[in-house]
C-alpha cells in the first residue's frame, strides 16, 4: 500500500510538468507572434504611412476614357470634307441600373425608335466593361432631349451628353474615296490581332467608331488620335461621386489629311453621272494629282456613323446598279475602244508603217471567224483608225505585233495596276497574253490569232477600271513620264510624294505624238467619233479624246440593242486637255450606257473637263484673252487665197447631262 500513492504522485507530477512546458511554447510563440504584429503595424503606420496614405487616396479615383476629335480630311482648297459635328446622345451605364430591362422599356416610351434595336442594345450593354456608359442613341432632337432629362429620376443608370460625332457634308459625293465610320466589330479587333498588335483600348469603348471603307480605313491610325481621360472620384460601388478636374488628361486629336480631290469637280461628276451606273476619274497630267474619283450611283455614309437600317441596307445591297461598290477601283469592265491608242503604240513599237492603209468594207475574216467593224470606212492609216474608230484595221494589223507586245505596252500605261494612293480593294483587272492562255486554260494553252483581234479593241477576256484609263491617258498626254496617281497632297501637315516623281515613258516621242495626233482628230476632225459632244466652248481651248463600246454579253446571232438595262453595252470615254498644253485628263465608264462612247461618256467627260479648266487660273485667263483685233485695210492677194475656203458651219454641242432627280445618295425604300 505504501508504494501506490508514490506511483500515483509521480504520474501527475510528469503530467504537469509536460503541461506547463506546453504552455510555455505555446506561449513564447504567440508572444512572438504579438511582437511580430506589433512590428509590422508600426512599420505600415510609421515607416509606410505616407506610401498607403497615397495610395488610399488614389484608390478613390478612377480614369474614365475621353475620346478624342477625329481627325478633318479636307480636299485641296481646304474645304471639309469629313468633319465632326456636336452631337446629343443618351447612354446607359449596366452596373448602374437596378432592372436593364425596366430601364429600357421606359426608354423605348421616349424613344420609340430604341425598340426596333432592342436586342443589339441588350448585347452592347451586357458586353461593355464595368462602369462604361454604352451609347444607345445618338443625334437626339431638342424634344427628346429634354424628355429623357424631364425622367432622369425614374431612369437609374441613364445619361444623357454631347459628344463629337463624323460628318460627311457632301453626302453620297466622297462616299467611296472617303469612306465611312462604324461601330468596331470583333473582325476589325481580330485584324488587327493578326497584324501582330495589340489591340488599343480605345477600341473597346463602345461610343468608339472605326474606319470602315477609303480614307477613314487606310488612315485610321493617324485619324483616331489619342485618347485622354476624366479622373473622377467614386464610391466603394464605382459610382460616380465627383470630378478631379486637375486630374484629368485631355484628348490630343486625330491629324489632319488633306486629299488632291477638288470638292466642286467631285460635285460636278456625280450630278452629270445622275441615274447612271459607273465612274469618273479626272487626273492633273503634269504631276498625277487626282481632282475626282466618283462612282454613281452613290450611297450617304452619314447613314454607317450611328448604324444604318436593315431595310435601307437591304435596298442598297440588293439594288442592281451597286451604289455600294466602288465602281472607280473596284469594277472593272472591258474598254472597248478606248484601248485602241495602246494597241496603236504596240503596233508602232513593232515596226508597222502608220502610213500603211487598211481598207474598211466593214468586216474582217479571221480564220473561219468573221468580225465586224461598226461602220465602212474605206482606206484606212493609222491615224484615220484612231479617229474613226475603225475595227478593221486593228483586226488587220494586230496580230504583227502579237498580244504580249499589246500586253507589255499596256503595262506601260497603267494597266494591270494597283497604285498605293491610300486606298486598298483596288482590283487590278486582266491583260491577256500567251502566258496567261496556257495557265489558265490547259485543255486549249495555244494562242490564236482571233483572240489577239478581240483584244486589239479592248474586248475579250481584258478589263480594266476607270482610274488605270485615266492614268493611261495622263501618261499619253504627259508624253514624258509614267505618271503615278496621287491622291493623300499630306497627312498632319507633311507632304506626301508627288505622282510626277516617276521614270520616263518607253515610247519615242514620235510615235506618242501620232497616237495623240489620232485622239485629237477624235474629238476635232468633223469626222471624228466625238466631235459633236467634244466642243467644250471655252475659246481657242480644245479637248482631245477616244471613244469607246464594250460588250457586256455575247450577242450570238440576236440583235445587239436591248430595252433591259443589264444586257446594254458599256459606254466608255477618255480624254484630256487643252491639246496645246495638256494639263487635265478624264475617263468616264457608264456601265451599260449603250452603244457609242459619244452618246453617253462624252458629253459627261466635256461637262466635267469644262469645270476642271474654269477652276484653273491659267486656263481661266486664256478663255477671258480678248481676241487678236480684225486686220484694217483691203485684204492682200496672199491673204485672199489663204481665207478662200468657207467657214464651217456653226457647231452646237449637246446640252449638258442633266438627271431629273439629281444624283441619289441613298435610298429610303427598295428602287422599283
Amino acid at each position: 500500500m505504501s508504494s501506490e500513492p508514490s506511483i500515483l504522485f509521480s504520474d501527475v507530477n510528469e503530467r504537469q510538468g509536460s503541461f506547463l512546458r506546453r504552455t510555455f511554447v505555446l506561449g513564447g510563440l504567440t508572444g512572438l507572434g504579438v511582437v511580430a504584429l506589433m512590428g509590422r503595424l508600426g512599420q505600415l503606420q510609421v515607416v509606410q504611412a505616407q506610401e498607403y496614405a497615397t495610395l488610399a487616396t488614389q484608390n478613390q479615383f478612377n480614369f474614365r476614357l475621353v475620346l478624342p476629335p477625329r481627325g478633318l480630311i479636307k480636299d485641296r482648297n481646304g474645304v471639309v470634307i469629313a468633319g465632326n459635328r456636336p452631337s446629343f446622345r443618351v447612354l446607359i451605364v449596366r452596373d448602374e441600373t437596378k432592372d436593364l430591362d425596366q430601364t429600357l422599356d421606359l426608354l423605348g416610351r421616349l424613344l420609340p425608335d430604341t425598340m426596333e434595336r432592342r436586342r443589339s442594345i441588350i448585347r452592347d450593354v451586357n458586353a461593355a466593361r464595368k462602369f462604361t456608359p454604352v451609347p444607345v442613341k445618338s443625334d437626339l432632337s431638342w424634344e427628346e432631349f429634354a424628355k429623357v432629362n424631364q425622367y432622369a429620376n425614374e431612369l437609374p443608370g441613364v445619361m444623357v451628353d454631347m459628344s463629337d460625332a463624323r460628318y460627311y457634308p457632301f453626302g453620297g459625293a466622297f462616299a467611296h474615296v472617303v469612306g465611312y465610320v462604324a461601330k468596331v466589330s470583333d473582325r476589325d479587333v481580330q485584324a488587327i490581332r493578326d497584324a501582330g498588335k495589340d489591340p488599343p483600348e480605345i477600341l473597346f469603348n463602345p461610343a468608339f467608331r472605326i474606319g470602315k471603307q477609303g480614307i477613314e480605313k487606310s488612315l485610321d491610325e493617324d485619324l483616331r488620335g489619342v485618347a485622354g481621360g476624366n479622373r473622377v472620384e467614386v464610391d466603394a460601388r464605382g459610382r460616380v461621386v465627383a470630378e478631379d478636374v486637375g486630374g484629368s488628361r485631355p484628348a490630343e486629336p486625330g491629324a489632319e489629311v488633306v486629299l488632291t480631290l477638288d470638292a466642286d469637280v467631285q460635285n460636278r461628276a456625280l450630278e452629270v453621272m445622275g441615274d447612271e451606273s459607273g465612274a469618273c476619274v479626272v487626273m492633273d497630267v503634269r504631276n498625277g494629282d487626282i481632282l475626282c474619283m466618283a462612282s454613281s450611283p452613290a450611297f450617304d455614309p452619314n447613314l454607317f456613323v450611328s448604324g444604318v437600317p436593315t431595310r435601307i441596307y437591304r435596298a442598297l445591297a440588293d439594288y442592281e446598279r451597286k451604289p455600294l461598290l466602288d465602281k472607280a477601283l473596284g469594277g472593272t469592265f472591258p474598254p472597248g475602244s478606248t484601248f485602241k491608242p495602246t494597241t496603236a503604240l504596240a503596233l508602232l513599237a513593232a515596226g508597222v508603217d502608220p502610213e500603211s492603209r487598211v481598207v474598211c468594207t466593214g468586216a474582217w475574216r479571221t480564220g473561219n471567224r468573221v468580225q465586224r467593224c461598226w461602220g465602212r470606212h474605206g482606206p484606212q492609216n493609222m491615224h484615220d483608225a484612231i479617229k474613226n474608230s475603225c475595227d478593221v484595221y486593228f483586226y488587220a494589223m494586230c496580230n504583227r505585233a502579237g498580244v504580249d507586245r499589246i500586253r507589255d505596252t499596256a503595262r506601260e500605261l497603267g494597266f494591270e495596276h494597283t497604285f498605293d494612293i491610300g486606298i486598298q480593294n483596288q482590283k487590278k483587272g486582266l491583260l491577256p497574253s500567251t502566258e496567261w492562255k496556257a495557265r489558265t486554260f490547259p485543255r486549249d494553252p495555244v494562242w490564236h490569232p482571233g483572240e489577239t483581234t478581240s483584244v486589239a479593241i479592248g474586248q475579250g477576256a481584258i478589263t480594266v477600271n476607270a482610274l488605270q484609263l485615266a492614268v493611261m491617258t495622263s501618261r499619253l498626254a504627259n508624253a514624258r513620264k509614267a505618271l503615278q496617281p496621287r491622291l493623300i497632297k499630306s497627312i498632319g501637315g507633311v507632304e506626301q510624294p508627288s505622282g510626277a516623281e516617276a521614270p520616263d515613258l518607253p515610247f519615242s516621242p514620235e510615235h506618242l505624238q501620232l497616237v495623240r495626233g489620232g485622239m485629237i482628230a477624235v474629238a476635232n476632225d468633223r469626222s471624228g467619233t466625238a466631235y459633236r459632244q467634244s466642243q467644250l466652248g471655252l475659246g481657242d481651248l480644245q479637248m482631245a479624246g477616244k471613244t469607246g463600246t464594250a460588250q457586256s454579253r455575247d450577242y450570238g446571232s440576236g440583235p445587239r440593242k436591248s430595252d433591259i438595262w443589264a444586257l446594254k453595252d458599256h459606254n466608255l470615254f477618255v480624254a484630256f486637255a487643252p491639246i496645246d498644253e495638256p494639263r487635265y485628263a478624264v475617263a468616264v465608264i457608264i456601265e451599260h450606257g449603250g452603244k457609242g462612247g459619244a452618246t453617253a461618256g462624252a458629253p459627261r467627260a466635256r461637262e466635267v473637263m469644262r469645270t476642271v479648266l474654269l477652276k484653273d487660273p491659267d486656263m481661266r485667263a486664256r478663255i477671258e484673252r480678248p481676241p487678236p483685233p480684225e486686220p484694217e485695210g483691203p485684204l492682200t492677194t496672199d491673204e485672199i487665197e489663204a481665207g478662200a475656203a468657207p467657214p464651217p458651219p456653226e457647231v452646237v454641242s449637246d446640252p449638258a447631262p442633266t438627271a431629273s432627280t439629281g444624283p441619289r445618295p441613298y435610298y429610303s425604300e427598295a428602287p422599283r
